[in-house]
């Protein structure tokens, strides 16, 4: 079975998240999404995050009706800062039945040169690059093993959520209905 990993603080989940892993499965990259939690990505800052338990939580409530995605808190039980290299390396180490694709950004892309063993992950991972506002990529340039994927661009990010809500902004358009009021009480808690 061919799995894409959506890593990422979910700091919240957000729509774009979940829009992203229908897209691929959907235009048959892979035949399963599986959203890992990241307890502490080595390259943004711990401050304004919530304790990871409560990050899988809302991550798990947001796909109980989702097919084919599933959240996975998988990196909890690995060494810690949790880089990717090693994540995709336990994972094939431990089901090796399974093809692992990488899912990232261009955002991620742009800066994947500084990503812990970057040139093992593409030598031994492919990758599928997804649009972000801002980042554009000519799949032309991309190595082997690396795809860019054509589909909708999502002008949401978690950082912009935080930000609305420590405005009093509404963020209904850009969360699961289901998460609303947990994710907007659980930051106003946090501040």
């Amino acid at each position: 079975m061919r799995i894409g990993i959506l890593g990422g603080s979910f700091n919240p989940i957000h729509n774009g998240h979940l829009a992203i892993a229908r897209g691929m499965i959907k235009r048959a990259i892979v035949d399963k999404v599986m959203l890992m939690v990241s307890p502490q990505n080595p390259i943004k800052s711990p401050e304004s995050l919530l304790p990871e338990d409560i990050r899988f939580q809302l991550a798990q409530k947001a796909c109980e009706s989702e097919c084919g995605i599933q959240v996975s808190n998988f990196e909890f039980f690995l060494p810690r800062p949790s880089y990717t290299w090693q994540t995709l390396c336990a994972l094939r180490s431990t089901h090796p039945e399974n093809e692992y694709v990488l899912l990232i950004g261009a955002d991620n892309w742009n800066i994947f040169s500084k990503w812990y063993r970057s040139k093992d992950i593409i030598e031994n991972f492919e990758i599928e690059i997804y649009p972000r506002e801002g980042f554009d990529i000519s799949p032309a340039s991309l190595p082997q093993g690396v795809k860019y994927v054509s589909m909708p661009l999502y002008k949401i990010s978690s950082t912009d959520i935080r930000k609305k809500l420590s405005q009093g902004k509404d963020i209904s358009a850009y969360v699961p209905p289901t998460l609303l009021k947990d994710i907007t009480n659980l930051y106003k808690e946090f501040k």
